[in-house]
This record gives structure tokens, sequence and C-alpha cells, in this order.
């Protein structure tokens, strides 16, 4: 592979809740230094709604030798909305490009099918998922005319203003008109349905001619978390006082970790040429409002999350990083080893 990545979330936000509650500009700069010396990457893919913030990341990440993949996340609003927070993200990406040519990458969105308001049924994401029509829809595929149009006027604003690669991180249920974009990309999880032809599913996007990149992909933190891939968010139900656990799950790090670094040798040998995997830190649900009630779950808070690093609910800190309010995960070092060696 010759990029390899992890996503780093500065801040996206759902349903009101922004999934990065902190944000000291110290400790994103340390974290980088760390994804660069100790995970070895050499690209990060930054992520988020607010635009001062993303800027402030890639422009940390890009003074210290990594390249940038500017990923502006705006969810459920509507297309015209979405369109023009994109363009002006793409604005602030030319501004890094024009400083570090050849190193940064911006993307004109993520699912936007399941993200964005007005392709699907539903006022948000959730909603959307749950759906009765959902499958219909997909299955007649009436989602993908305007997915293209809506990517083809938003991609052709992005390059008035932005002057270098632009790409898409699409998911499996979008069939994209690839020709605008510079990078085929995709976010493709692994999960028992889909465990076999997994192979078969990276060959499919190898066919138009472009580089890869397989832009989000990743497992879970518990026993079995390899089965439900991109769905292992979804093993807690939140509307139980406590939280409580929607089966019997255990939580296992190990798990995670072998499932990270074999879906990083399957891409690497199907000749992807961009992975990140997702995802650095999830900050999901820790605003301060919230830390008495995860303190009184009655499981690990960390069982339900992508992070390659475990969040410490309270002020201590890490052992092995005691400037940093995480501990690594045997992920994060699976991921090193992989990245270290190839």
């Amino acid at each position: 592979m010759k990029t390899k990545g992890v996503c780093y979330d500065v801040g996206r936000e759902m349903l009101g809740h922004n999934w990065r509650p902190e944000f000291d500009p110290k400790v994103v700069h340390r974290e980088l230094e760390i994804i660069q010396t100790d995970l070895h990457c050499n690209t990060v893919r930054i992520q988020g709604l607010d635009l001062d913030r993303l800027a402030l990341a890639a422009e940390d990440a890009l003074e210290q030798g990594l390249a940038v993949w500017f990923s502006p996340e705006m969810w459920d609003r509507g297309p015209e909305e979405t369109r023009t927070h994109v363009v002006k993200g793409a604005m602030r990406a030319e501004e890094l490009r024009a400083r570090w040519p050849d190193r940064v990458v911006f993307s004109v969105g993520s699912e936007v099918t399941l993200f964005t308001q007005g392709f699907l049924p539903g006022n948000n994401v959730l909603e959307r998922l749950a759906h009765p029509s959902l499958w219909e829809t997909l299955k007649a595929g009436k989602h993908n005319p305007p997915l293209n149009a809506f990517l083809g006027a938003t991609t052709a604003q992005v390059r008035e203003v932005f002057r270098g690669p632009v790409t898409y991180a699409s998911v499996g249920l979008e069939t994209v008109d690839w020709t605008p974009f510079d990078f085929v990309g995709v976010d493709l999880y692994r999960d028992k349905r889909t465990r076999e032809m997994y192979p078969k599913l990276i060959e499919r996007y190898m066919g138009f001619g472009k580089p890869v990149a397989n832009m989000e992909f990743g497992c879970c933190t518990f026993k079995g978390a390899e089965d439900l891939g991109g769905r292992g968010w979804d093993i807690v139900d939140w509307s139980q006082v406590p939280p409580q656990l929607k089966g019997s799950y255990v939580y296992d790090q190990r798990t995670q970790a072998q499932e990270v670094a074999e879906l990083l040798r399957i891409n690497d040998a199907a000749g992807v040429d961009s992975a990140f995997v997702f995802t650095f830190q999830d900050q999901a649900g820790l605003e301060e409002g919230n830390r008495k009630q995860i303190r009184q779950l009655p499981f690990d808070f960390d069982i339900a999350r992508y992070g390659l690093v475990k969040t410490h609910i309270d002020s201590q800190t890490g052992a092995d990083y005691p400037d940093m309010p995480w501990e690594p995960k045997e992920s994060f070092r699976a991921v090193a080893e992989y990245y270290a060696m190839h």
C-alpha cells in the first residue's frame, strides 16, 4: 500500500452530539506525532464538521510530515447545505495544498446516501437505517441517480476552488459514477456475510482504472465483533436505564487486533492503494455530562468502539503515554507492526 493511514476524528456531529467533545490543539499535535512515529502511518484522514478544527489538525499533520486526506463531514442536513459546507472545506484544503503540494487529498463526502437527508426516507441516519422501506429502496436503486447528481455537482464546485486530487468515501450499497474522481473510495468493512467474498468485493472497485482507497474499515472490541463489522456499534441498547448489551458479549481486545491486522493484509494483497483504519480514538458519547452514566455501565464502555486507543473516563493519564488521556489497545500495536513491516 502506498498510503498507510488511520482515521482521525476532530469532531463529527450526530443528533446534536459532538464526537470529540474536547478539542485541545496540544493533544492533537501529540496524537498526530504518535500516529506518525509510533503507529507508523504516513497519512491521516482527518474527519469532522468544524472547518477550523479540520484545518488546524491538517496543518499540524502536514508540518509533521504526514499527508492529509481532508474530509469535512456534515450529517443529517439537506443536499444544498451540505454542498455549501463541503465547498467551503475545499477552499480551506486548497490553502494547505498550495503550501504542501501533492500531500493533500480532498473527500467530498462520506456515505452520502445514509448520512445526508433527501436520498432515503428519515430525518436522521438512525431513522433511515430503521425505515421499513430501506431495503426495498436500495434494491430498486432509486437512490443512485440523485446521489450521482449530487456528487457530480459538488465535485464540479470543489474543483473550482481545490486543485488537488479528489475522492469520495462510498458505501457498498451505492453505485457511484467515478468519472469525476481521482481515487475510487469505499468504506469497506467485513462481516460474517461478506467474510469469504471480501477480496472479491475489493476487486469490484479495481476495474475503474484508478487507485482504490479503503477509506474506513475496522472492528469493535468484543468476541464475535468480526462477524458484525460496521454494525458492531449496535450491540448496546441505549434506551435502557442503565444501557444494556443486546446479548452476551465479552470485551476482548485481541479479537479487534486480529481482525484489523487481517484486513490490512487482505487489502494490501488485493492491490488497494490507500488504507485508513477506523479509527484512532472513538470519543462518541463521552461528553462530561455523560461520564457519570458511563461509570455505572454494567459492561466495559469501550466494547462497542472501533478506536485503536481506549479513552480514560476519569482524569487519569496513560501508562504507555503519560501525557495522554488514553491507553493504546492491542489493535494499536497490531496496526503499528503491520505498517512498520510493509
